[in-house]
């Protein structure tokens, strides 16, 4: 008898907890289709939801920096590739009877260098060549080389010097004078800063900048042929844009050469190329 009423207590106990695991199942509405199934269900789509959207912020986030660093990044790389032509244009035209003297590079005080200039129509965009200004280090500029600024030089004012190839162009700063004008304005050769065709060969070697009293010496390379060509008349100027491209910040061309900022690794080539030729200024 007692083990009869264990059972049936058993039994009971059994099937109150079968009847309310139905009554959660389908009444409570833990079911697939139940209230509390809906709930749960309205609050997992809620969390993927905000996953969802958390993403997609992200993902516009990302977007936006991306369209604001693009420009940012073409026009660093632009910058570096005008540092490496024009290394490479000096490299190119160094030493030897036919190319830039070192005579007259010792005695300068800055060289700027226009690589691949190339004709073209006036009013168009690219109606300017695109250069590099680098300069001695020291107060009385007879050091080594420092750091670049970048320069644009006015094609319709050197129009007839271009054919239909490109055309390098060299122009050696002999004095402060000449870089004093560079660096703080347009500059115009023959009116704001004295000019000349720069000379080569056994004429070079007995050059002294102090009293031929010529600011600039400019030369130019066409097709392979290195010579010295007056630009009396050609304007240059400082390329605003470029220098915060090569920098990161808007800084005056004056500034990056005597306010002691330092030259961009995509520079070195440049500097090391000129250091090679002349580390640092002979004469007065």
């Amino acid at each position: 008898m007692r083990t009869a009423k264990v059972l049936n207590r058993g039994l009971r106990g059994t099937l109150l907890r079968a009847i309310l695991a139905d009554w959660v199942y389908n009444v409570a509405g833990f079911g697939s289709a139940g209230p509390a199934s809906k709930i749960l269900s309205f609050a997992s789509e809620s969390i993927f939801a905000r996953k969802d959207e958390s993403v997609n912020k992200r993902i516009v986030v990302f977007a936006l920096c991306l369209a604001i660093a693009s420009p940012l990044l073409f026009a660093q790389k632009k910058e570096d590739e005008r540092l490496s032509n024009s290394a490479t244009v000096l490299r190119e035209i160094s030493g030897g009877d036919k190319g830039l003297p070192t005579s007259i590079v010792d005695q300068a005080v800055c060289v700027v260098v226009f690589p691949s200039v190339k004709k073209v129509a006036v009013g168009i965009g690219g109606s300017y060549g695109r250069g590099v200004l680098i300069c001695r280090n020291g107060a009385d500029m007879k050091g080594d080389w420092g750091a670049p600024a970048m320069y644009k030089l006015d094609q319709a004012s050197i129009g007839v010097q271009l054919g239909s190839t490109a055309t390098d162009f060299v122009l050696v700063v002999m004095n402060s004078h000449g870089a004093q004008q560079i660096l703080n304005a347009k500059t115009k050769l023959g009116a704001d800063a004295a000019a000349a065709a720069g000379p080569t060969g056994t004429q070079a070697t007995g050059y002294n900048a102090a009293s031929m009293k010529v600011d600039v010496l400019t030369y130019s390379r066409t097709k392979g042929l290195f010579a010295g060509i007056s630009l009396v008349g050609a304007s240059m100027e400082t390329d605003d844009d470029a220098n915060k491209a090569l920098y990161g910040k808007a800084i005056s061309a004056k500034d990056i050469v005597q306010g002691g900022q330092s030259a961009v690794p995509a520079a070195k080539p440049l500097v090391d190329e000129l250091d090679s030729i002349s580390s640092a200024r002979k004469g007065s």
